[in-house]
């Protein structure tokens, strides 16, 4: 590990930035250092200037990466090397709104079903039936169960921040019959070559991807679409959008507000609501 390195992961640690934010920040650094062949500190700011036009042209990245690109290089410079970035002030990727794709109840339990590894398809289970980020679905813990109040303790996502989601009955006796025949612990979702470790997040991923290829749901979906799917269906069924933010462990109600968007389900209940305001107009 090079000095500089070792500095800026102290630093981000001072800053009290999760593991992941470190880890992500350090990839994107390497990538610039990669880039221009030098080390980050002798990075020029006309040579990060050319590295974004690089990412936005020639990469196309989307703009979540552009901004994570975009505090890495901020951290780096400002917090680390105390350097002024006027060249970081420039960078505004593209605004987009694009709604989230979603999946039918129905079409969850046809791929899920497809699923047969006990222990992924259980863990895609509690990731659609609670809401979970990929990451909170494998790592938890059979004590996060809480069956007696019916819910689940998620513990550090996104922010390091804890929260508790309610559990549905239909995924407790799910729970309960996986439990029976695997009997885990202390995580919910082993990783069976290292049992005392919890499942690699690429294994349910790539099951799941796999499974949507061999189906014939012409969906370009992922793990994270059953999260939105959760979303969704929750604002269908009249559930409040601030509710929803708790449950998701969104900060922000912006991120949950792009859930506000016209499905078939609420655009007829809309239509039943204006024809019954407008009956007597």
């Amino acid at each position: 590990m090079t000095e500089l390195r070792r500095r800026m992961i102290e630093d981000m640690q001072l800053a009290g930035l999760s593991t992941g934010t470190q880890n992500s920040y350090v990839r994107s650094v390497r990538v610039l250092a990669e880039y221009h062949h030098c080390s980050p500190d002798q990075v020029t700011d006309e040579q990060l200037r050319d590295f974004f036009l690089y990412l936005i042209r020639q990469r196309r990245l989307a703009k979540a990466t552009l901004i994570n690109y975009r505090a890495a290089m901020r951290f780096l410079f400002t917090k680390t090397l105390k350097r002024p970035l006027p060249v970081i002030d420039l960078v505004r990727p593209e605004r987009r709104r694009k709604l989230p794709v979603i999946l039918s109840q129905e079409e969850i339990r046809y791929l899920l079903s497809r699923i047969q590894d006990s222990c992924i398809r259980m863990c895609l289970t509690m990731i659609y039936t609670c809401g979970l980020r990929l990451r909170e679905g494998t790592r938890l813990q059979v004590c996060d169960i809480h069956s007696s109040r019916m819910l689940v303790h998620v513990r550090g996502g996104k922010g390091g921040k804890d929260r508790y989601v309610p559990l549905p009955e239909r995924s407790l006796e799910l729970l309960r019959e996986y439990w029976r025949q695997e009997r885990p612990s202390p995580w919910l979702f082993p990783n069976k070559r290292e049992t005392d470790r919890p499942l690699w997040r690429e294994r349910p991923y790539n099951v799941f991807k796999a499974v949507v290829r061999e189906s014939k749901i012409d969906k370009s979906v992922n793990v994270r679409t059953l999260r939105h799917s959760y979303a969704t269906h929750l604002l269908e069924a009249g559930v409040n959008l601030r509710v929803i933010q708790e449950v998701l462990g969104h900060k922000s109600p912006k991120t949950t507000a792009i859930y506000t968007h016209l499905t078939p389900k609420v655009l007829e209940g809309l239509q039943d609501t204006i024809n019954g305001l407008m009956a007597r107009f």
